[in-house]
Order: C-alpha cells, then structure tokens, then sequence
C-alpha cells in the first residue's frame, strides 16, 4: 500500500486541514442554513453534514473551501 501521510484527510498537520466541527456548525448557522439546505450546497446529504458536525467524521478541505467559497453569512 502506498504511503499516505502527506494526504490532507491523513494527517492533522496539513496546510489543508480539515476543518472543526465547530467551524463547519458556525459557518452553517451564520448562514442561516439547515443541514439539509448546507449539504445541497456541498453537494453532500443531511447524515453527512450530521456527522461532520458530530466530529463523527472529516469533512474534506476541498469542500470546506467550497462551503467558504459559496456560502455568505445571511443579512441582519
């Protein structure tokens, strides 16, 4: 098997993290966003985003940027 460690979903060091559940959570409800309405977003389903926001599993840095990217805060 191929050495993986320099793969960002490998280590926790990398310049391309993945993000916390708490980044991840914030960034949903800043947005005013259900976890339904945030997965359509990243093209991923509701139980994804539940875990990501459990800490169950890693949400990837490609699509935290993604989420970065194309979800704004709502208007006040």
């Amino acid at each position: 098997m191929p050495d993986m460690s320099n793969h960002p979903n490998r280590s926790r060091h990398s310049s391309s993290a993945n993000p916390s559940p708490d980044a991840i959570k914030a960034l949903r409800e800043a947005a005013g966003l259900t976890q339904t309405a945030f997965g359509v977003e990243v093209h991923s389903g509701l139980r994804t985003v539940q875990d990501w926001e459990s800490g169950q599993s890693r949400m990837h840095p490609g699509l935290w940027e993604l989420a970065q990217g194309k979800i704004k805060p709502a208007k006040a």
